[in-house]
């Protein structure tokens, strides 16, 4: 089993940043995606990016391209989600999200979730 912790999240204006993290711990050797995805209230959950395991590849929504970076520290098995430029429209609960296979990045299928965190952009 995979453990993952959300941390960060918060309030900030628009056009303002914010940064969060998720710390994985247990079978992480199991693990081929680490990703997040985020549900705004009355809304299906939206993939936002993804990281592969194997080689740090990251991958974005369109909604997000530019404005947000996925990165990890292998080191603590941690991964990052960097939000620059924040809109009204990305206020959501934020979810980190593990998957055992890579075709994860495509299908947005998880194993493993956090348990998200609250991200509020003000107009």
């Amino acid at each position: 089993q995979v453990q993952l912790v959300n941390s960060g999240g918060g309030l900030v204006q628009a056009g303002g940043s914010l940064a969060l993290s998720c710390a994985a711990s247990g079978r992480t050797f199991t693990m081929a995606v680490l990703a997040w995805v985020r549900q705004a209230p009355g809304k299906e959950r939206e993939f936002v990016a993804a990281l592969k395991w194997s080689d740090s590849r990251p991958y974005y929504a369109d909604s997000v391209t530019g404005r947000f970076t996925i990165s990890r520290d292998n080191a603590k098995d941690t991964v990052y989600l960097q939000m620059n430029n924040l809109k009204p429209e990305d206020t959501a609960v934020y979810y980190c999200a593990a998957a055992k296979y890579y075709s994860s990045i495509y299908y947005h299928e998880y194993d493993y979730w956090g348990q998200g965190t609250q991200v509020t952009v003000s107009s």
